[in-house]
């Protein structure tokens, strides 16, 4: 079911004008935009790291290796899952591991900068993309699952973006989430990147557990490079000029395969049941009571 915006009215009609009180959301790059005051920039992202995420992501590591650890978590909890939204989708790389992976879902997905969703559409042609702030989705019981995949960490009101969640998702339905963990781990990378938080396990469980749902499964994931990241973060200093965000994710190709092999090992534990108690980041999985 839509939800409008302006007046809360419920409608299932095609489209998105609303015929309670006539709202119709504007295009923003050709996509509805429910938040157009924040489509051009925000304070949560940075929209110049997109075209380089696009380039990055599909070579590196730590994206191959979250992908595959989120498409298994997708089969194995959510099989028969048929309607699915990423909130904060970016250049689409998690929604079109999601959609191969799991053909038979109709994918959604959103991200409040309209300059990211171009980019998505190349990847995922037939996803339904939404300009739209996490905190306000125009959807109640409406999916079978909803993704968050380091989201939440840029957003001040997390509480508010998992009810809203909760409203999106039918009873039953399912959430999955990745953050980084671990607030010693709190760097450079993370000013840079907008991150408000990096989370404690106790403290997502918390929150999820508020808006309205229970937890599943939950690990630690970025566990056996803990160390590496640990060292890497006490050797890293201001630099002098500006600041790269994205270096640390510029790995030769060597390297690359050594870490994506390590997170492949790492992997396949938590398939046979292992959860982490630490590691760089986080995965959780939930239903909707």
């Amino acid at each position: 079911m839509k939800v409008c915006l302006r007046c809360q009215a419920n409608f299932e009609h095609a489209g998105w004008r609303c015929q309670a009180c006539g709202f119709e959301p504007p295009l923003k790059a050709g996509f509805p935009a429910f938040a157009p005051g924040l489509a051009a920039g925000n304070e949560g992202y940075d929209d110049s790291y997109f075209s380089d995420l696009y380039a990055l992501e599909t070579r590196n590591y730590w994206f191959r290796a979250r992908n595959a650890l989120l498409t298994w978590a997708m089969r194995k909890y959510f099989q028969t899952a048929r309607m699915f939204l990423e909130i904060g989708c970016g250049t689409g790389f998690v929604l079109a591991g999601v959609a191969r992976a799991m053909p038979q879902l109709t994918v959604h997905a959103s991200e409040v900068s309209s300059s990211g969703l171009p980019f998505a559409a190349q990847r995922v042609p037939h996803a339904e993309l939404l300009q739209m702030d996490a905190r306000a989705i125009p959807f109640a019981a409406h999916f079978d699952v909803v993704g968050l995949f380091d989201v939440l960490e840029h957003i001040e009101e997390d509480v508010v973006v998992l009810a809203q969640a909760h409203r999106a998702l039918r009873h039953g339905g399912g959430l999955i989430i990745t953050v980084p963990q671990h607030r010693f781990l709190w760097s450079l990378y993370d000013e840079h990147a907008h991150h408000v938080r990096r989370y404690a396990a106790r403290e997502l469980r918390a929150k999820v557990l508020q808006a309205g749902f229970r937890v599943v499964m939950m690990t630690s994931f970025v566990s056996l490079l803990l160390p590496l990241m640990m060292l890497s973060r006490r050797m890293q200093r201001k630099p002098a000029a500006g600041y790269d965000v994205l270096a640390e994710l510029r790995v030769g190709r060597i390297a690359n395969f050594f870490l994506e092999s390590i997170l492949a090992i790492e992997r396949g534990l938590i398939r046979l049941g292992i959860r982490f108690p630490a590691g760089g980041s986080l995965l959780l999985v939930a239903r909707r009571n």
